[in-house]
């Protein structure tokens, strides 16, 4: 057995410490598993393990003569495949729970992780230990987990669960176990936590000395969201980050609902992100050696057509129940395939072709997946060239083996098909990829599934996928949303594999601290109950001058502001003046309350006076109010829109019926009248209407027709 130690920025750590054994180190691993400590370890043959705890970022391990690995996942990982019998591992089955583990019980997601805990509770209910009748690596990393999870342990504790509760206190109890973690829980508790700062981008990727090769596969289906957009950045982040290169691959699959006009979109809002592969092409590029794969899948028995109805095959995976299909001979299926699919004939769209790889697997995307379809719809690409696809789960792990592909990162959504991934790719004996999963993006209220933001286009819920509602990039750009907003917050998520739902205030606060410095000032007042004020001690002609755009910024130059005896103040502020009062007239100066007319039927102001007292101290008032002359400009009349959630829910889960969570009231409009100036600007741009929020022009004034204005959210919003 080699010599190893745990390194940290390249740094060897100490190797001296507690004496434990290796079954331990799994569970230390995953226990202590956290961004502000990390585990030295050293090894020799026939001896015990030495650990000490130090003070870091992140955990790492080198072997001696190897690279650093960096995080506990793939540390846990290589220490498996190193000590596979000190640890414990005899089969699959304890493969399964260490992946359970890092899938299930690390999702970050409360629903999945009670989930998790339910099935571990019903699996126990028979037996002592999770695999077999003996203390493997399976329970050493659950227990682990377990452990290390407050919420978890509480609810063990509680009693929630008698089997698992059970389980849990008999391996707890094992001498192994106990007296290993709790001597290095007590001397990791002793040392005081770093608080990390922003995100971490040491992710531990593998085999990085012999080039990095990134791809972003998107399917134009739709447009892209902003959970692709975090994919595609960060995909390419890495692919700079050691000099290697990003792939752009459109993953063409399916034509029934890819058009031109998403691959096109897609593209132009990747340009728009700053993301530029080094190498650009198609699924469908491989549909010819895609098929030949699967015939060879076929021809090694690893594959078999099915006639079986969607339903009831669905019901035999989640059951574990076996095809009636699963045994046909080898030759039955090539001609299944070859004539009767290839040709898309009646018995021929009939079928499936579906991987060879397990009836009853824990794991159910192992369970015979789906791998070939008929489909006689022409490709926007291919034509009518073919009348059968390859799914998704096929094509990819296929396509990454075959562009060069050295590391495929992408969301935890896919987790579950990892082990199917890596299934493909040995039984054809393709090149190696690795794997690393992070989260995506998730926000309260937000659709992000391309068949429900379908759903509100279709049913004209929205204007279209560059509706100020979606989560698209143009939907939120056209929100006012700025491409460095969103790549500074994308960035800052960084590739952590935490599940959380994001509010959509933390993205708005982002992008407030890039449009604040840049955003011209100007005035609106609203239409409604507007105010008519008699400024007393102003020029009976009205005048103007010249003031900044911005009070901070120069360099967005100045604005004309007139001055007159008529001016208009929003009702609100009117209202809010007591007699005598001096106030602020921003831009202009102070001045003197007085003469306030007032509704007798509605309470509301009418006029009112304002004297001039422009030697008047601004700082001393209470009230700065915006205003404007109303004679001598050319008002510009302007609406404001607002918007609210399209949905009603904070998360929709996959059995609720969209249609009993649409908000029906998502869109707010409030005329406006604003200065001048205003009508000079162009579509697109962002400013500030002081006092009332930051604003996107999406359509300039025309005739009868006002200017209308976004309003962006700055994150502060109740």
């Amino acid at each position: 057995m080699p010599q190893f130690a745990i390194t940290i920025a390249g740094k060897a750590a100490s190797s001296a410490g507690q004496t434990i054994y290796p079954s331990v180190i799994a569970a230390s691993i995953v226990q202590e598993a956290v961004p502000t400590q990390s585990i030295a370890i050293a090894v020799k043959e026939n001896e015990p393990v030495l650990v000490k705890a130090v003070k870091s970022s992140t955990i790492g391990l080198q072997f001696e003569g190897e690279d650093i690995i960096y995080g506990y996942e793939n540390v846990l990982r290589k220490l498996i495949e190193s000590f596979p019998k000190e640890l414990g591992v005899k089969s699959e089955l304890e493969e399964y729970w260490v992946n359970f583990t890092l899938t299930r019980l690390f999702s970050g997601d409360f629903k999945e992780t009670s989930a998790a805990l339910e099935e571990l509770n019903n699996h126990l209910v028979l037996r002592t230990y999770l695999v077999g009748y003996s203390l493997t690596i399976a329970d050493i990393s659950v227990w682990g987990a377990l452990r290390g999870s407050n919420a978890a342990y509480l609810n063990i504790k509680k009693g929630h669960h008698v089997n698992l509760a059970r389980w849990f206190r008999y391996i707890e109890a094992n001498n192994r176990v106990s007296k290993g973690v709790d001597t290095l829980r007590e001397e990791l508790s002793a040392k005081k936590k770093v608080k990390s700062q922003g995100s971490n981008y040491e992710i531990g990727l593998l085999d990085t000395d012999k080039g990095v090769v990134t791809r972003f596969p998107p399917e134009p289906s739709g447009y892209l969201h902003i959970g692709h957009a975090k994919a595609a950045m960060l995909n390419q982040y890495f692919a700079q980050q050691y000099n290697g290169k990003l792939i752009i691959r459109f993953d063409d699959t399916n034509p029934t609902k890819e058009k031109q006009e998403f691959e096109d979109s897609i593209l132009e809002d990747l340009k728009l992100l700053g993301v530029k592969g080094d190498i650009f092409s198609y699924s469908s590029d491989y549909f010819q050696q895609l098929y030949d794969y699967a015939i060879k899948m076929i021809e090694l028995g690893k594959a078999y057509c099915d006639d079986t109805e969607q339903a009831k095959m669905r019901d035999e995976r989640f059951n574990g129940i076996a095809s009636a299909r699963r045994d046909t001979s080898v030759e039955e299926n090539l001609r299944t395939f070859k004539e009767e699919m290839t040709n898309a004939t009646e018995l021929g769209k009939k079928y499936c072709v579906r991987a060879k790889i397990s009836v009853d697997s824990p794991n159910k995307a192992l369970r015979d997946p789906v791998i070939y379809r008929c489909n006689p719809e022409p490709h926007h690409r291919t034509g009518t060239r073919w009348k059968l696809y390859p799914t998704y789960d096929f094509t990819c792990p296929i396509v990454d083996s075959i562009e060069g592909v050295t590391h495929a990162l992408r969301t935890i959504e896919y987790r579950d098909r990892n082990d199917q991934y890596q299934w493909m790719i040995k039984t054809l004996g393709l090149r190696k990829v690795h794997i690393w999963d992070f989260s995506r993006l998730n926000f309260i209220k937000t659709l992000l599934s391309k068949r429900k933001l379908h759903w509100f286009v279709d049913q004209g819920l929205v204007w279209g996928w560059d509706d100020p509602r979606f989560p698209t990039v143009r939907g939120i750009r056209r929100r006012g949303m700025t491409i460095e907003g969103l790549k500074q917050f994308i960035l800052a998520q960084g590739p952590s594999k935490n599940v959380v739902n994001l509010d959509w205030t933390i993205i708005w606060a982002t992008n407030k601290k890039v449009i604040d410095p840049i955003s011209p000032r100007h005035t609106a007042v609203f239409f409604e109950d507007a105010v008519i004020a008699k400024v007393i001690g102003a020029s009976e002609t009205p005048t103007s001058g010249d003031r900044p755009r911005h009070a901070k910024n120069k360099d967005l130059g100045t604005k004309k502001v007139y001055f007159g005896p008529t001016i208009l103040l929003d009702q609100a502020d009117a209202a809010s003046f007591k007699d005598g009062e001096e106030i602020t007239l921003m831009s202009w100066g102070n001045a003197i309350v007085s003469n306030i007319a007032t509704s007798p039927t509605t309470g509301k102001i009418l006029s009112l006076d304002l004297t001039l007292h422009l030697e008047g101290d601004f700082k001393k008032t209470e009230k700065k109010v915006t205003w404007l002359e109303k004679v001598k400009q050319n008002l510009v009349f302007v609406e404001l829109v607002d918007f609210d959630y399209l949905i009603t829910k904070d998360k929709l889960e996959e059995e609720d019926n969209i249609e009993d969570f649409v908000n029906k009231n998502t869109e707010f409009r409030i005329k406006a009248i604003a200065d001048e100036s205003v009508g000079e600007m162009e579509v697109g741009q962002i400013m500030q209407f002081e006092r009332k929020g930051y604003y996107r022009l999406d359509s300039k004034a025309e005739g009868a027709k006002p200017a209308v204005f976004f309003c962006i959210p700055t994150g502060k919003e109740k």
